[in-house]
């Protein structure tokens, strides 16, 4: 059989459920998923096979109307995965329908010259006699080659769009060894595993702006991995909330992020989380670039 190998990029309003149907589609966790909006802050590329074809995702951060510096480099990347894909999946959650950033995406492809395909998601939560009226009405924003209906979460729908990604990459040698799942670094997945369970555990008491890094990885003669983060936060009073009273919510955070990491890694892991109070985090170019991400001037 000739290989086939292409680009598929996930884009869609914040929320829409482009990681977890990233997840779904690879088969392991590659992109953390919180209730949060916008938590991914880069591209994050997951690879699977289908037959004969390799099909590399781009799961991209949402698109949204951008405030800060932050937000404008995360939607510069979700752009850029866009551009850089044979393919686009534009996801839509059905139960929110077309808001202004699901038509602003919509409006702006329209221009373009990509394949494009409609993935109406949370079809679970909508009424089955509302969704056709809706793929109508969004076809009309943008010229869309098929629509598939699925629910990321449940996997409805998602082995017909598999197949037919699989069917729609050019030929092509595969770009990835066949196990390999993700490029990206063990560092920076490690500490976005930990980014999500600070969103998980403290939902609205911790703001947007905090990030994971880590600092150091260790393999040690055992097969363990001893693993070193530091939580960077804005304000003194942000530590607290991280921290929790004699450090046990930081411990609760670990303890959760640990066993992520030990399922992903397949072997022990030793995480040592520190909370930093880092002002101007969301303004370092440093930080960006541990990110994947340009820093817009």
């Amino acid at each position: 059989m000739k290989q086939r190998c292409g680009y598929v990029a996930l884009v869609g309003a914040p929320n829409a459920g482009k990681s977890t149907l990233l997840n779904l589609l690879v088969g392991t966790k590659l992109s953390i998923v919180t209730p949060k909006v916008q938590t991914t802050r880069s591209r994050v590329l997951g690879i699977a096979l289908k037959g004969d074809a390799q099909l590399i995702f781009i799961d991209t951060p949402g698109i949204f109307a951008p405030k800060r510096r932050l937000d404008r480099a995360m939607v510069a990347a979700a752009w850029a995965g866009a551009e850089d894909a044979d393919i686009v999946v534009v996801l839509v959650d059905a139960a929110r329908g077309i808001d202004g950033d699901t038509r602003g995406i919509l409006e702006r492809l329209r221009a373009t010259q990509r394949r494009r395909v409609l993935a109406l998601n949370k079809i679970d939560l909508v009424k089955r006699e509302q969704l056709l009226p809706l793929a109508s009405e969004l076809a009309l924003l943008c010229n869309i080659e098929r629509v598939f209906m699925i629910s990321s979460t449940a996997g409805d729908g998602t082995g017909d769009l598999l197949e037919f990604l699989a069917g729609a990459v050019p030929e092509a040698p595969w770009l990835y060894p066949e196990d390999q799942l993700t490029d990206l670094p063990q560092r920076l997945l490690a500490a976005e595993i930990t980014r999500e369970q600070l969103y998980l555990q403290l939902h609205q008491e911790l703001p947007y702006a905090a990030a994971v890094e880590t600092e150091q990885w260790e393999e040690r003669p055992d097969g363990s991995v001893k693993i070193s983060q530091v939580i960077h936060i804005q304000r003194e009073g942000q530590k607290a909330i991280v921290l929790g009273k004699r450090g046990e919510q930081v411990k609760k955070i670990g303890a959760a992020a640990r066993g992520e990491l030990e399922k992903l890694l397949e072997r022990r892991v030793h995480l040592f989380l520190f909370v930093r109070v880092t002002p101007e985090w969301a303004e370092d170019r440093d930080r960006f670039a541990a990110m994947g991400l340009d820093y817009p001037e």
